[in-house]
């Protein structure tokens, strides 16, 4: 049984848009779920809150902008 099955996933207020871009995530004890809400049956990532919280201040900082 996956650490995500009973938990409710949100879909990000930046998801949508032109290119239809749909990231959803689902928080459990010390970690984060990340997912295609597109296609939720294709599973999902698990990342520790510590590395999910890093990835998110690079991202705000413009490091992966293209």
């Amino acid at each position: 049984m996956s650490t995500f099955d009973s938990t409710a996933w949100r879909k990000s207020s930046h998801s949508g848009g032109e290119y239809g871009d749909c990231v959803e995530l689902a928080s459990a004890p010390g970690v984060v779920g990340v997912r295609d809400s597109k296609n939720p049956a294709a599973g999902h990532l698990q990342v520790g809150k510590r590395d999910f919280a890093a990835l998110l201040r690079e991202i705000k900082a413009g490091h992966y902008d293209l």
